[in-house]
């Protein structure tokens, strides 16, 4: 008799979690229809756990925790966590690192809603101080951009996908390094924004 060519149960479990990662591996959330990432983030840390806005809510504001430059042969982290401000009131964020303050939140004008940002990231650097993500810009579903004035160094990245005319931004997960202690920090590295109606 021939074998059997039905999928087994535990190829049909593989094939689902395939199909639950997005096109860079991040793990898609249940219930929210989209995720806006940028291509140029760091590479260090662990990601976070995603933290949204009450439910039927969206971000009309944000704020920077950043790290400022602190001075030669010192080690410099710039970006270390990111805060969405919701409509519903009350804020939200995942991960973050230890260095830095928060700084003066910024937002979108009335009844408008974060719809799109761009990352501004450090490449590797070898055997000098790396800072990985510096800082981060965000667009207004009005057209208008908020710049996240975080820290000095690198370069911007492309702006990200915007959120269907519909949506806005309600929720984010963020890639963080841990203390290192010895060794060069980064703090924030990458993060990725969730889009809901």
């Amino acid at each position: 008799m021939a074998p059997s060519l039905s999928p087994s149960p535990s190829l049909w479990v593989a094939l689902a979690l395939l199909l639950a990662l997005d096109q860079e591996g991040h793990a898609t959330i249940t219930g929210y229809p989209g995720q806006i990432s940028v291509d140029n983030g760091g590479p260090w840390g662990e990601w976070g756990e995603p933290e949204f806005c009450p439910k039927g809510s969206y971000a009309t504001g944000f704020q920077l925790k950043v790290e400022p430059p602190q001075g030669v042969f010192q080690d410099d982290t710039a970006l270390n966590g990111i805060r969405l401000l919701c409509n519903e009131k009350g804020t939200v964020t995942s991960s973050e690192g230890l260095w830095g303050e928060w700084l003066a939140s910024r937002g979108c004008g009335r009844a408008e809603r974060l719809i799109s940002f761009r990352l501004r990231v450090e490449e590797p650097r070898g055997l000098r101080d790396d800072t990985a993500a510096n800082s981060l810009d965000f667009a207004c579903s009005d057209g208008a951009v908020l710049a996240g004035a975080g820290g000095p160094h690198g370069t911007w990245g492309n702006w990200s996908a915007t959120c269907s005319p519909t949506h806005g931004i309600c929720g984010l997960r963020t890639r963080v390094e841990a203390p290192q202690r010895t060794r060069d920090d980064t703090g924030l590295n990458d993060v990725v924004f969730f889009c809901c109606p």
